[in-house]
């Protein structure tokens, strides 16, 4: 971690153009001159700032077949994090879990078919097709989108009862309140600019709402200086481990018992300007077992085993409508 901190101040301090991909536990981050990225190796597209010219052209029908994770692995997963929440050890904890899935596509053509503001392929090993902001900077601004809340737009009033559902209020205002503190870490005049605003994301299963808040804040003058430090300073992100983070991240790892690896890391790049980074959900993983699909939500007291299980479930799909 030491090494990529030094390596990304270097290149922000000389204003060279990079790639980042770092894991939930930062011990493996790849740092990469966008110069240096292979396509063949790797792909991404940030925003619409991609390393690849037109996408090829893929006619087939996407075949898609999930296996969620036993009810009754998460279950036990689900009740050792409310214990913990109900001890006062966490007030929001991000409990994910891994899925089978089977596909006609490889991993490259969900990539190129998929739509998401934050996409990422690493040649096999995995896909990310991620709607979640982790963190811009543009001009001194820091910003920061935490995601905080789902639910299927076909329900009815789907909105409303989104908007207005109890445990997910209490979700999004703890969350909002987490990231206040992590930018208040690295910036100054930390606020609120939009609070509690939904997207819709359409899926190859139906279309989701999805809740967020904007949050920004004022960097000091020198702080391409200390990017590195910024960056990991603010890891992970707070919306898929949960407050307080330190101890919720032990909680989560003795309640997942399984390695998250990249899932749910940050990646993003540096364009020698700015910065604009998503959080690496929306997540498929080759393995020696077959493709697995990790996902998973925030779990707070007014949480339901049920409705968790639930949202897990819904969450795997990929943006191909």
């Amino acid at each position: 971690m030491k090494e990529a901190i030094t390596y990304i101040n270097h290149l922000v301090k000389a204003r060279i153009p990079f790639l980042f991909i770092v894991d939930f536990d930062h011990e493996r981050p790849i740092i990469l001159r966008l110069d240096e990225v292979d396509s063949r190796e790797i792909l991404f597209d940030v925003n619409g700032r991609k390393n690849f010219e037109i996408p090829p052209v893929i006619t087939k029908t996407l075949k898609f077949q999930s296996f969620p994770v036993d009810k009754t692995r998460y279950q036990q997963a689900f009740e050792l994090s409310i214990e913990n929440i109900r001890y006062g050890n966490s007030f929001l904890l991000n409990l994910t879990m891994p899925s089978l899935v089977k596909t006609n596509f490889s991993l490259q053509e969900i990539f190129f078919r998929s739509n998401a503001k934050y996409k990422l392929w690493l040649k096999n090993r995995f896909v990310v097709f991620s709607p979640e902001i982790f963190i811009r900077i543009n001009d001194r601004k820091i910003r920061s989108f935490p995601m905080k809340g789902t639910m299927d737009a076909s329900l009815f009033d789907a909105e409303n009862r989104l908007l207005n559902n109890e445990k997910e209020l209490a979700e999004h205002y703890t969350i909002v309140d987490l990231i206040r503190n992590d930018l208040s870490m690295v910036a100054k005049n930390v606020k609120v600019e939009r609070f509690r605003y939904i997207e819709t994301i359409k899926t190859n299963h139906n279309e989701l709402l999805q809740m967020s808040s904007e949050i920004s804040g004022d960097l000091p003058y020198n702080y391409y200086e200390n990017l590195g430090d910024l960056l990991f300073s603010l890891l992970p992100a707070g919306s898929i481990s949960g407050a307080p983070k330190k101890k919720t991240i032990e909680i989560i790892k003795q309640a997942e018992q399984y390695e998250r690896g990249f899932y749910t890391g940050v990646f993003g790049i540096f364009d020698g300007e700015n910065v604009d980074s998503g959080v690496m959900i929306r997540f498929i993983e080759k393995t020696a077992n077959g493709l697995f699909y990790k996902s998973g939500g925030g779990i707070t007291a007014k949480s339901i085993c049920d409705e968790e299980y639930q949202e897990l479930t819904d969450k795997i799909y990929v943006p191909i409508s």
